[in-house]
């Protein structure tokens, strides 16, 4: 889905169709050429290893690691809606209950109804994946109190839906709303960072969890600057639709407060990929140009900087 959706947004923003035709044609190619290999040399199949106990074991583990991906999708569609029902430290608590028991399991002291019973050990290899899905069971723990857990930032719900969190969080949006933000910015005299952003965007949390959590960094966002958080997959309902004209002439109706917010990167500013940064004034105009995913807190700092240095020259 990364790559497709990538290749898409290009196509369909920059107007080239060359790379991603090349992108999309080497994405099917990886797809159909077991499948064509196998038809072609059909003797291959007899070479292949029998299933067995091992067999067992890896639809085992690939299970555990389905319910886990399992609580992260529906996780983007709990905070898109704002239904509150699976927080941090409820997706941490079940991500550790689920790889404690594949780490048991790895290591043989769990056992399911449908193992070989004749299997006395579990193989090397196994139970290297056990102690390895143990330890980082081990590593989440911390999270349930708050610590940042970067390892899985990307995946993980935000920290702003924690309740019980002994470390606040240091850059947190005050404004998501464009509107609100903007007349903030224009009381408190400060230049205005727009962060478009997703629930579901996996980038931005990583931009998050490895950039933001950088002292010099959320240091400037939180004193020099107005942030505002656009979510562009926020399913709130407008209060009546809004049609509105591209800039190609062709129409689109704005129905949830994320195709708003969506709409606005497109026509302002001419992308759709998130994350996407953008300092501005308080009249919308560009400061320092833009900036997308990139973990690199120097650069960041200078993408900061120069847009600082830009408004008070104004």
């Amino acid at each position: 889905a990364p790559v497709v959706g990538l290749l898409l947004v290009q196509a369909a923003t920059s107007g080239d169709w060359v790379a991603p035709a090349v992108g999309m044609f080497g994405f099917a190619l990886a797809l159909a050429l077991p499948f064509t290999l196998f038809a072609l040399f059909p003797t291959w199949l007899k070479q292949a290893p029998k299933s067995g106990s091992w067999m067992n074991i890896v639809k085992v583990v690939l299970g555990f690691i389905e319910l886990a991906f399992a609580l992260k999708f529906f996780s983007v569609a709990d905070l898109a809606y704002g239904w509150r029902l699976l927080d941090r430290e409820t997706f941490l608590a079940l991500w550790i209950v689920i790889f404690g028991l594949l780490g048991l399991y790895l290591i043989g002291k769990l056992k399911f109804p449908h193992d070989d019973p004749d299997q006395k050990a579990m193989p090397v290899p196994s139970i290297m994946l056990g102690m390895i899905s143990l330890a980082f069971t081990v590593y989440m723990i911390p999270g349930l109190w708050g610590a940042p857990l970067k390892a899985i930032s990307a995946f993980a719900p935000p920290m702003n839906t924690q309740d019980f969190n002994l470390q606040p969080q240091k850059v947190h949006a005050k404004f998501t709303n464009y509107e609100e933000g903007m007349r903030a910015a224009a009381q408190a005299g400060k230049p205005v960072l727009l962060d478009f952003t997703g629930f579901g965007c996996v980038n931005c949390r990583k931009m998050e969890g490895s950039v933001w959590t950088d002292p010099e960094v959320a240091k400037k966002l939180n004193d020099d600057y107005v942030l505002i958080s656009l979510y562009v997959d926020d399913k709130t309902p407008l209060k009546e639709p809004i049609k509105v004209q591209r800039p190609d002439g062709t129409s689109r109706t704005l129905r949830t407060i994320g195709d708003k917010w969506s709409y606005l990167q497109e026509t302002k500013f001419g992308y759709l990929a998130q994350p996407f940064y953008v300092t501005i004034d308080n009249q919308g105009n560009p400061l320092s140009g833009s900036f997308a995913h990139k973990e690199d807190i120097p650069a960041y700092l200078d993408f900061l900087n120069k847009g600082i240095d830009n408004y008070k020259n104004r």
